[in-house]
């Protein structure tokens, strides 16, 4: 006997925290594989204080949920002033009464496009993914991007790119018609144009952009519902073979991308979601799993013949 419990009660005790941990993460898993839904556990956990719906914490039933990590979460749980240390079953009426009612908004938008923002450090194969995603799913679409830059030869306007004034790029970023953009090579400047994008997400279909760290900070200003995904080399040591092998810049520019690198690097934490890029087609295959918006019964975006829409695919 210690501190007053017998061996025989602590053990039991501890049989008991291990078997509710289970319960609990078997919760997570049926959240996870759509077997059941938040809401459901979350009101199980309300009619019932001593479930294992009620014991889980609220930030581990919203990563539950697909497209969710903790950038994501944090966001979630900050606009319904809920604390993260909170479990279920530990939430005051007001609080739950928020957390029911936005993941009862979310059951209702199941279905709809989603918009996903590929972005990651130079050299990733941000390209390489994106391009075998369309290759992969020829339902893909790619959104024209607008640029100041003149057309190279055998470019097409309305084909290649939107080229534009000036003047004009100006209009289009004062009217909001630009999703994001930047100037790339300290010269031209790129965009994303917000209606395509806009037109295939209220046409249900899914949108992956495939974007810069400075276009995905934009992006998540502009459409916050955005899910920000990060695309990383399996090593430092594979960024820097895959940069030099390309064999494309001086050594000296070579220099400058990886200390760029290594600044991107540093931003992952601001992404909803991290993907490593050890092998294209199982990358490609994890991005267009986030394109998923779950639906009982529909097809998911991002598989054949479901119209999901590549855009943003310029250089910047």
């Amino acid at each position: 006997m210690t501190n007053g419990m017998p061996d025989v009660d602590r053990s039991a005790a501890s049989r008991a925290a291990v078997a509710a941990r289970r319960a609990r993460a078997a919760v997570k898993q049926a959240v996870r594989a759509g077997d059941r839904s938040a809401r459901d556990v979350a009101q199980v956990a309300w009619r019932d204080a001593s479930s294992p719906e009620a014991g889980l914490r609220v930030p581990e039933l919203l990563m539950s949920l697909q497209g969710f990590g903790p950038v994501r979460t944090a966001d979630v749980l900050d606009r319904l002033a809920i604390s993260p240390v909170k479990r279920l079953g530990g939430l005051g009426p007001q609080q739950r009464q928020r957390l029911d009612d936005w993941l009862r908004q979310r059951d209702e938008a199941r279905g709809a496009g989603r918009l996903v923002v590929l972005a990651g450090p130079t050299a990733v194969g941000k390209g390489t993914v994106s391009a075998y995603i369309r290759e992969q799913h020829p339902d893909v679409l790619l959104s024209v991007s607008a640029t100041t830059r003149p057309p190279r030869p055998g470019e097409i306007d309305g084909v290649h790119y939107f080229f534009v004034n000036d003047a004009e790029f100006d209009r289009m970023i004062a009217d909001g018609e630009l999703l994001e953009w930047a100037v790339v090579h300290n010269r031209s400047r790129y965009g994303t144009p917000r209606p395509p994008v806009q037109r295939a997400l209220d046409d249900g279909r899914s949108v992956l952009l495939e974007i810069d760290l400075q276009g995905a900070r934009q992006v998540r200003e502009t459409m916050p519902e955005a899910l920000l995904v990060f695309l990383l080399p399996p090593s430092w040591e594979e960024l820097v073979r895959r940069l030099i092998g390309r064999g494309t810049e001086s050594p000296e520019e070579q220099a400058r991308r990886l200390e760029t690198a290594r600044v991107e690097l540093a931003a992952q934490d601001e992404f909803d979601e991290l993907v490593v890029n050890d092998e294209v087609r199982r990358a490609a295959q994890e991005v267009v799993d986030l394109l998923i918006v779950p639906s009982d019964g529909v097809r998911p975006p991002g598989r054949a013949g479901s119209g999901a829409t590549t855009t943003g695919a310029g250089p910047h």
